[in-house]
């Protein structure tokens, strides 16, 4: 039925799948309808931004060292997620290290600047003051994370935290029920919807071995100084990455 005019799909909805709750529900599906896999989670981050008091969101998908991303509200929110990624700190490697939420209030209170110095830092620098990160999956098992961006600092109600876990275990059925080994139901158009993300990855892990090769380092120290590039100079892991790839960029010439 959707969001009806004169309903505020921000407000507080009520737990235990109330009328409020079903219209989250029901706005969630709105914001689906039509959507090929590779359309889902950049819908669903947009529909979490329309649900919730929240400047914009991004999901991302574990990944052996980096996280990938899978979608963004915008571009801010995309750069976030990827900042993360980049410096290896922040709630959304908080939450895949240990599969529980983070409720981040205020990013310039002492606690969160002490376990995020240079992402709490930066995050401010583009406007956030509050992120909330859930995991995706099921019990122990967190597949992602879906995480949320605020301008302003405070923290969300239980109806509110009710509507964004309704967000991240749509999230986590969309990408766990996808069918394995049946590459036509897997994709979007002509392209397999996580190709270009197994790509991207793969690049980052390829710019690993060959920054391994050229330092005589392991794999850990390769990815910390890719990342510690990275951030030198307010790229991006995987835009290093490519230099490297390409040969613009070496690791073992001063």
């Amino acid at each position: 039925m959707g969001v009806r005019p004169g309903d505020d799909p921000r407000g507080e909805p009520e737990r235990g799948g109330g009328p409020r709750g079903e219209r989250a529900a029901d706005a969630i599906a709105a914001g689906l309808r039509g959507a090929g896999p590779a359309d889902v989670p950049g819908r669903l981050c947009t529909v979490a931004v329309r649900l919730l008091p929240v400047d914009g969101a991004s999901v991302s998908l574990r990944g052996d060292g980096l996280p990938v991303q899978l979608g963004a509200s915008g571009d801010r929110a995309a750069y976030l997620g990827q900042l993360q990624a980049t410096l290896g700190e922040g709630p959304c490697r908080h939450v895949l290290r240990t599969g529980a939420p983070v409720l981040a209030r205020d990013l310039t209170a002492a606690a969160c600047a002490g376990r995020w110095p240079v992402f709490a830092e930066q995050a401010l620098g583009a406007g956030v003051r509050a992120v909330y990160a859930l995991p995706l999956g099921t019990g122990a098992v967190c597949v992602g994370t879906l995480d949320l961006y605020r301008g302003t600092p405070g923290g969300l109600t239980d109806g509110q935290l009710d509507v964004a876990r309704l967000v991240a275990g749509v999230m986590t059925v969309a990408l766990m029920d996808l069918p394995h080994g049946d590459e036509h139901a897997l994709r979007d158009g002509d392209e397999p919807w996580l190709s270009g993300l197994a790509a991207d990855h793969d690049r980052v892990h390829q710019a690993v071995g060959m920054i391994m090769a050229q330092l005589g380092i392991g794999a850990d120290e390769a990815l910390a100084r890719l990342r510690g590039d990275a951030f030198a100079h307010g790229r991006t892991a995987l835009e290093v990455a490519l230099d490297v790839i390409s040969r613009r960029r070496r690791f073992d010439t001063r």
